[in-house]
């Protein structure tokens, strides 16, 4: 099934839906959040300024710029597919996990954890495929670019109708949260 508010040229022609998707994190939040924006991840949220409205909150929809590291030197995008609690949410997002061996594949509804001490989600923690549970590494996170455009020119972004799957696991999210 092809998603309708995402065109099929915003992905390499072998993926067929949004899940399909083998690459970089930046084209696929750019597909699936409607968010035009462009170049390494970490320079999204400076972007963003004056064209895209920014918060510290997560909404479904809005996309989580991780900050440049050494772990992460292009950063990382993820789109927010779910919000599970205050400090609980879960993201849709490629080049995250191992799977099958390689990196690129997209994930959908994977727990991502605020654990900043001002409850600002200005660092987080990712599920990773490959563990057992949450990642055990903290990253760094500028915040929510929101699909709202602070400036007329650009149409309000619609996130793809895949974003999110039909059961996420909310319980199973809250225990990789809180279990460790």
């Amino acid at each position: 099934m092809l998603f309708a508010s995402v065109s099929a040229a915003a992905l390499p022609a072998r993926a067929a839906s949004l899940l399909d998707y083998v690459g970089e994190c930046v084209p696929f939040a750019r597909a699936a959040s409607g968010i035009q924006i462009y170049g390494d991840a970490w320079t999204w949220w400076d972007q963003a300024d004056g064209k895209y409205r920014r918060g510290d909150a997560p909404r479904v929809g809005a996309v989580i710029v991780f900050a440049k590291t050494p772990r992460l030197p292009l950063g990382h995008v993820a789109v927010i597919s779910r919000v599970v609690t205050s400090r609980v949410a879960m993201v849709t997002h490629a080049n995250w996990s191992r799977i099958d061996g390689e990196r690129g594949h997209a994930e959908q509804d994977v727990t991502l954890t605020d654990v900043s001490a001002d409850n600002d989600w200005s660092a987080v923690k990712v599920w990773y495929r490959d563990r057992d549970g949450l990642g055990s590494t903290i990253y760094p996170a500028y915040g929510f670019i929101y699909g709202t455009p602070e400036a007329r020119k650009l149409p309000r972004a619609r996130p793809a109708a895949e974003l999110t799957g039909r059961d996420p696991d909310y319980v199973g999210a809250l225990i990789d949260a809180y279990a460790r």
